[in-house]
């Protein structure tokens, strides 16, 4: 969950949640399993969503809405039993001059008191074409004391165990009754003025009982802030301090051979390549670590870029790191590399899980020497046995593939080193500043001269021998095809296309004329470097295989991506494997096969057809999936707000980054009283503790 303030001199809110009136200490190990344990925890288990117990009049109610309406029992309800236990009754109600059809399923002792001419409340779901309401809840107000009040919105929260949500929202009552006043204010007195923001004892009462929706709405937002400000405010504090630290290695980089190296390159930078490595290089010669992210979509010059980095840190005097998350990618960007740098005299050397143990040592005594300037590899990198003579730039690609522990260990090879890390998976800004906002960011916004657009056609399945057709023609021209399929094998849950029957066709199909290779996640990784290397050297001409090439292979002969059942897949997995293709000369083509049945799936598809920009497809994927799957499950490093939602409340989390990253690079911050309850909350945090005396 995100990190909320415990308020540890309010020592009423952080009594256990047993001072709470009604709360024993059975109840409360039910609460413990919600992570409530003090009246503070209780009182910040927000509603997440609500009851609208309003009364509305039916001509302003859509199809299929909660709605709450008040009539006149009219008629004798009916009853019908099935099954063994199972009943339906139903009754007329009079409401405002309509009749409606009221129902409810297995509440047949209700048949008793639905007795013509009663006045009765009722809340659920109503079907506009049919006038039917299926009834939730029910209260006759000529003799039932109304539970829930008519005109009230009414929290819904999550539980656990045999608890009810009407137990949670009687202890919530109970904790608001007693405690209420104890709340405290956290924000200093002049950002709650400048944004209008209600005060944090109101926004907590009318997140859980607004008074009306607007009440509701404001104490949502005034939430809403706190929390992404107190999150950005952890991310800038770390930030500045890392930089005020000055304990980096101010890398003295003689800036002329960098721009003669540049020069040598067999083709111009573009502008944003430029940008970005001016940014990078005046990272590397400040006193702090560089802590930097760099995103470009795929085919952008990301690796250049890498290369004009390290070489930097050769001529200032360092080694260089490059971590990759596959042996693949390791092999091509070392053969990158090794192009660009070698005949500058660098030594490029390659470290991975399948190196001979001669070689392995051959590698290690020339890292720890000095005498091996830049290294690429995998997760080895980072085995106790990897010793660097001087280790000053470390970067990663496909950064968020690596776990925080494994960057922190290859970042203590050195003595703070400088640290970029590497993204083809473009990022939107939003996400950029909650998941990366301690880091500074690059974008390479700009594809190199002379790339021509990926054509992008969605087509139906039974339109396959006419792609197949296509990709002949594409052959015969001398080109290469991809083929992707989302399965490896037969499933038989899953009607879809996978990756040996689809082999299996298209060999019969291409029999005598082309060669077809197959690659799949179940290969190890010997066989699969040896299908890849048949297809860089164009032995394979048409190559079937599930995602494992998605990030990191480079065949720029390559003209065709089709992808099988493409509905199947991300709109971020379907950018990258797009991009496999592009790469040369030539036009390329991608072609989806997909028959979506949802709405969401077809979108997919549009998205794809309508635009090649990394940057778009990222946002418009977010805006579909929501943050907490953009990148994949809990690898991701975004937190997971209680009331904050990074795509709805963008606009408000530029806000909150602007004013944390003000608040600390002043001095008032750091020693005046209004700031005293934020300096409290980040010395929650370890890191903070003994680097913020108050």
């Amino acid at each position: 969950m995100s990190r909320w303030i415990k308020d540890v001199s309010n020592s009423i809110m952080m009594q256990p949640v047993t001072a709470v009136k009604g709360i024993g200490a059975e109840r409360a190990i039910e609460l413990a399993a919600l992570q409530i344990e003090t009246v503070q925890d209780l009182l910040e288990h927000f509603p997440y969503r609500y009851e609208d117990y309003r009364v509305r009049d039916l001509s302003e109610v859509q199809d299929g809405e909660k709605i709450t309406i008040i009539g006149t029992v009219y008629g004798e309800p009916v009853v019908r039993f099935y099954g063994a236990k199972k009943s339906r009754i139903t009754v007329k109600v009079v409401v405002d001059n309509i009749v409606v059809t009221a129902i409810w399923f297995n509440r047949g002792f209700l048949k008793s008191q639905l007795r013509a001419g009663r006045e009765i409340m009722l809340s659920g779901k109503f079907e506009r074409a049919r006038l039917q309401i299926m009834v939730s809840e029910q209260h006759f107000l000529d003799t039932e004391r109304v539970k829930v009040q008519e005109g009230t919105i009414q929290p819904v929260y999550s539980i656990t165990g045999g608890m009810q949500v009407k137990q949670m929202r009687r202890f919530i009552i109970a904790a608001l009754e007693q405690f209420g006043d104890s709340i405290d204010e956290i924000l200093p007195e002049d950002l709650v003025r400048k944004y209008k923001l209600a005060s944090r004892r109101d926004a907590i009462r009318n997140i859980h009982f607004p008074e009306s929706v607007q009440a509701g709405k404001q104490g949502r937002r005034r939430l809403a802030f706190e929390e992404l400000l107190l999150f950005q405010l952890r991310l800038q504090a770390y930030h500045a301090i890392n930089r005020q630290a000055r304990d980096g290695v101010a890398q003295h980089v003689p800036l002329e051979k960098v721009h003669t190296f540049i020069h040598s390159l067999p083709f111009p930078l573009t502008n944003a390549q430029k940008r970005v490595i001016k940014e990078i290089l005046d990272d590397m010669q400040a006193p702090y670590s560089m802590n930097r992210l760099l995103q470009g979509d795929v085919g952008s010059g990301k690796t250049v870029v890498a290369a004009i980095a390290l070489l930097a840190t050769i001529e200032a005097g360092y080694q260089g790191a490059l971590m990759v998350p596959t042996e693949i990618l390791a092999e091509q960007h070392y053969e990158t590399l090794s192009e660009l740098l070698a005949p500058h005299g660098i030594e490029v050397a390659l470290l991975s899980g399948s190196a001979t143990v001669r070689k392995r040592r051959d590698i290690l005594g020339g890292l720890q020497s000095g005498l091996i300037q830049v290294i690429v590899g995998t997760h080895a990198l980072i085995q106790e046995d990897v010793y660097f003579a001087k280790l000053g730039l470390v970067i990663t690609d496909e950064q968020h593939r690596f776990g925080v522990e494994q960057r922190r260990i290859l970042r203590e090879k050195g003595l703070n080193p400088d640290v970029l890390f590497m993204t083809a998976t473009p990022i939107p800004r939003t996400l950029a500043i909650t998941a990366f906002g301690d880091m500074d960011v690059s974008t390479i916004d700009e594809l190199p001269a002379g790339r021509k657009p990926i054509e992008t056609y969605w087509v139906r399945h039974d339109m396959l021998d006419r792609i197949l057709a296509f990709v002949r023609k594409e052959l015969d021209r001398g080109r290469q095809a991809y083929v992707i399929s989302p399965l490896i094998e037969e499933s038989e849950k899953l009607d879809l296309q996978n990756a040996i029957d689809v082999h299996a066709q298209l060999s019969q199909y291409f029999a005598g004329t082309y060669r077809v290779g197959l690659m799949h996640g179940r290969l190890v990784p010997r066989e699969k470097d040896e299908v890849m290397q048949q297809f860089s050297r164009n032995e394979v001409q048409v190559l079937v295989s599930t995602t494992v090439v998605e990030v990191g292979v480079n065949v720029p002969n390559a003209s065709v991506m089709v992808i099988y059942d493409a509905e199947r897949f991300g709109l971020a997995q379907l950018h990258q494997l797009r991009g496999r293709v592009g790469r040369g000369a030539e036009q390329s083509y991608c072609i989806l096969i997909a028959d979506p049945k949802s709405e969401t799936g077809k979108e997919r598809m549009r998205i794809m057809t309508e635009t090649n920009d990394g940057f778009e497809v990222a946002q418009r994927d977010l805006e579909l999936r929501g943050p907490g799957d953009f990148f994949g499950t809990k690898q991701s490093g975004l937190p997971e707000f209680k009331v904050a939602d990074v795509v709805q409340d963008y606009r408000m989390l530029e806000v909150a980054r602007q004013e944390a990253a003000d608040m600390v690079r002043g001095e008032a911050f750091w020693s005046s009283p209004q700031y005293r309850a934020l300096r409290a909350y980040l010395k929650q945090d370890e890191y903070f503790l003994t680097k913020i005396k108050d």
